[in-house]
């Protein structure tokens, strides 16, 4: 696992076991390994975008290293090789875009942007957040819970301008990829949003601070340190959205995250989105959120829309193995999860030297660099991202064909959220684990 960001992964207590009904779960333990980390920038999302950076903060624990710890579990048992002939329930929307009540305006440039059907966790939250209800929200990767809190927000912030929202999430990526999200929905009207995340400068984010800002989305440890820096004044937030909350509270984020809500007023509407409740969560939960209604459209673990094998490899051709999958075009647009930024940054190169465009994704790569890298990815220009799993979360690159895991992630929750990366919506795809014959 990487060890992107050189912090301390704390143990949750409210860890989730396995059990024999959950599907294609292993019976076997974990073990932890550090977490990866934070991204920037501010944007008017009617149009121009200034940059900002930063210094990174830890989360309270102070600096922790150490190797990776080897997994334990068997993943011949995710085997499901032929998911597609499971019957696949068909969920009826209540709702259409053009009928949630939003401004006639949004709701025209929300249809024009492709979406016209909600999808369940949209159709089910999207009415509760116009009506100022805290909700948690649970759902399976890839089901569209960015728009379904940010849609109702915008429309809130075009009824009343003055209003700011806070969202905190787990790393850069998914900081980044909320605020394209935002900046797609609203490129017709004046708001205004900051990206206020780690690992990068933060002058410049401290500078798009200090006008005003409808969305500021930020990582918890970089927040709070413009918050005790008096660069993030807190009183007029109206709504919080608490994305991916497992993992902000799994990477050890829950001091810096209760630190940042007992500053904002009591009165704000709180959402949290999450793809399983820990204890830590559920008392996130009952500290900060009034009568909240719980949504939850989360089936199982891994849907159906993912085929599961494993790769059989003897230690010397483990790289040839990889190569020869990779010579069929089935797969078109891959991402190859290793467990260190060297390996993964070295298998990168090895696989473009073998003539198969290959762009890495890690911690030790600047955010610029980073970001070429998706790019080149999204593109085309690239066949194959090879990543650490700084990009398990928060990523979102239409039609991956195949998740190949070249290295074992250490947790069931990192599996799922590596293979997550493929069969998405609608889309089917192809998850391959490579393990020792």
């Amino acid at each position: 696992m990487s060890n992107d960001t050189h912090r301390p992964r704390r143990t949750s207590s409210g860890r989730r076991p396995f059990s024999s009904n959950q599907p294609h779960r292993s019976g076997g333990g974990f073990s932890r390994s550090p977490r990866s980390g934070n991204t920037s920038g501010s944007h008017r999302t009617g149009g121009h975008t200034s940059g900002g950076q930063s210094h990174g903060r830890r989360p309270a624990g102070g600096r922790g290293g150490g190797g990776r710890k080897l997994p334990t579990f068997d993943p011949s048992r995710f085997i499901n090789t032929n998911p597609r002939t499971a019957e696949k329930t068909v969920y009826e929307a209540k709702h259409r875009f053009t009928t949630f009540g939003l401004n006639d305006r949004f709701a025209r440039e929300i249809v024009a942007t492709g979406l016209e059907v909600p999808s369940p966790i949209q159709d089910q939250v999207i009415p509760l957040i116009l009506e100022g209800r805290d909700v948690v929200g649970l759902a399976e990767t890839g089901t569209g819970k960015t728009a379904a809190f940010l849609i109702p927000l915008i429309d809130k912030t075009l009824r009343e301008y003055d209003r700011q929202t806070l969202i905190l999430a787990p790393t850069r990526e998914l900081a980044a990829q909320i605020e394209a999200e935002l900046r797609k929905l609203t490129k017709e009207f004046r708001l205004y949003s900051a990206v206020c995340v780690g690992g990068v400068g933060i002058r410049g984010q401290i500078s798009n601070l200090r006008r005003k800002n409808h969305f500021v989305i930020a990582t918890p440890g970089r927040l709070l340190d413009l918050l005790e820096r008096g660069h993030f004044k807190p009183e007029g937030v109206r709504s919080v959205v608490l994305d991916e909350a497992d993992r902000m509270l799994d990477m050890g984020f829950i001091k810096d995250i209760r630190k940042i809500l007992q500053n904002t007023p009591k009165e704000r509407e709180t959402l949290l989105f999450s793809a399983t409740i820990t204890k830590e969560a559920e008392n996130l939960v009952k500290d900060f959120l009034r009568d909240p209604v719980t949504i939850s459209v989360k089936k199982k673990d891994v849907t159906d829309s993912i085929a599961q094998d494993v790769v059989r490899y003897s230690h010397h051709d483990k790289f040839e193995t990889l190569t020869k999958l990779l010579a069929d075009p089935s797969f078109s647009r891959t991402i190859i999860f290793g467990a260190m930024k060297h390996s993964v940054e070295k298998l990168s190169e090895e696989l473009t030297a073998h003539g198969i465009k290959a762009e890495s994704l890690h911690g030790n790569k600047s955010h610029g660099q980073r970001q070429r890298a998706l790019n080149a990815f999204k593109s085309g220009n690239a066949r194959v991202l090879v990543a650490t799993d700084v990009a398990a979360r928060g990523i979102h690159v239409d039609n991956v064909s195949h998740v190949i895991n070249y290295d074992l992630p250490n947790t069931f929750e990192d599996y799922v959220h590596r293979i997550g990366r493929t069969g998405r919506g609608n889309e089917r795809g192809s998850a391959l684990t490579f393990v020792p014959a």
